[in-house]
């Protein structure tokens, strides 16, 4: 079974188990003649709401790439995500306003054997259910389904908050109910600004993780005639579809069959082991006893020895032009490029007075 697919039938199990407990809490309202216990078994087809968002979004971004959108529709996961990260946010903040009202004007809970057995019901499914949803989220890299499961478990937490604070005023008069509310509702509103961020992270871009980077460094470098690793940029179209691009040094005694074997080799490893769809880079090292080889030795030696300067890679000598271009990163420190470039510019140029220098600034999207 596809992702996806266990998505969607994680998904089908949250929507069953909140309609097997919403009918259950019907049949004992309808019995016991409660409307409040009634009224909660629809709020549990409500809660159901969060796992069609699920199933939904997981469709629609199973649709194919098309002219207008040719990295496919994965991104919709996100927009899932967002939506139910807004609805558990909306949960806690409306529980928050109506815990302080009670805090101001608390109320004698008024509980009977009936509805004691139908909240702890309630909790322990919902507990059950909520861990569930959630490891499979965890599992299967599903924020909506991660925002789903958290959003059953804030319901059992609060109904359990709710059974301690009637019990303790049973017991001793003292009504806990506002308070133990605020506090729980303040804790669903930090997970749900959490759950929010973590897929407009990803809509905007956010970085990769440094293990996967690392990771891929280290394979590309072990490709017999890669000298050097840069540049990793990688994209994240949705759970499924990842774009990248980097570069790699080799010397420039290889010829253009030699170098299209090594890239499509790189990019086919990086697919079969990644899943990412990788565009390859060539940066030449020059070799042997030449003007080039030896521009390149004082060139890179001299910003390699930069205090800010975190990598220098790039180098390639216009031999017609007479000029030196290089690439460098620096670190963070550095914020205005221009006038970092013109210092750089002002402190190797004397070294090479033949030759024009140009420096481009480059920075770290990866690491």
């Amino acid at each position: 079974m596809d992702r996806s697919s266990q998505i969607i039938k994680t998904s089908w199990i949250g929507i069953i188990a909140n309609v097997l407990l919403a009918a259950f809490k019907a049949a004992v309202g309808l019995l016991a003649s409660s409307v409040a216990i009634i009224m909660d078994a629809v709020n549990n087809l409500s809660d159901a709401l969060s796992s069609v968002i699920t199933i939904i979004g997981t469709k629609l971004s199973q649709r194919p790439a098309d002219r207008n959108h040719p990295f496919g529709f994965g991104r919709i996961e996100y927009f899932s995500a967002i939506i139910i990260a807004v609805i558990v946010l909306t949960a806690g903040v409306t529980s928050l306003i109506e815990s302080v009202k009670k805090i101001f004007n608390p109320t004698e809970p008024t509980y009977t054997t009936t509805t004691l057995i139908v909240i702890v019901v309630a909790i322990v499914v919902k507990l059950v259910l909520g861990r569930y949803v959630k490891r499979q989220g965890e599992k299967l890299s599903s924020d909506a389904l991660i925002a789903s499961g958290s959003d059953a478990l804030f319901d059992a937490i609060i109904t359990l908050a709710t059974l301690i604070s009637a019990g303790v005023m049973l017991l001793w008069g003292v009504s806990l109910d506002g308070i133990l509310g605020s506090l729980i509702s303040l804790v669903i509103i930090k997970a749900g600004i959490e759950m929010l961020a973590s897929p407009v992270n990803e809509l905007l871009g956010a970085k990769v993780s440094p293990e996967l980077v690392s990771q891929i460094k280290r394979e590309v470098a072990d490709f017999d005639g890669v000298r050097g690793v840069f540049d990793i940029i990688i994209h994240n179209y949705g759970p499924d579809v990842q774009i990248g691009s980097l570069h790699i040094s080799v010397l420039d005694t290889m010829d253009a069959h030699q170098i299209h074997g090594l890239t499509r080799r790189i990019s086919e490893e990086v697919f079969a082991r990644h899943g990412i769809i990788m565009t390859v880079g060539i940066y030449a090292v020059a070799t042997g006893d030449n003007r080039r080889a030896q521009l390149q030795h004082t060139v890179i030696q001299a910003l390699a020895a930069h205090e800010h300067i975190e990598q220098v890679h790039g180098f390639y000598y216009f031999e017609e032009e007479r000029r030196v271009s290089v690439d460098i990163v620096p670190d963070l420190t550095i914020h205005d490029d221009n006038a970092f470039i013109a210092e750089l510019i002002a402190e190797v140029q004397p070294l090479i007075p033949d030759d024009h220098l140009t420096i481009v600034v480059d920075h770290n999207y990866s690491d």
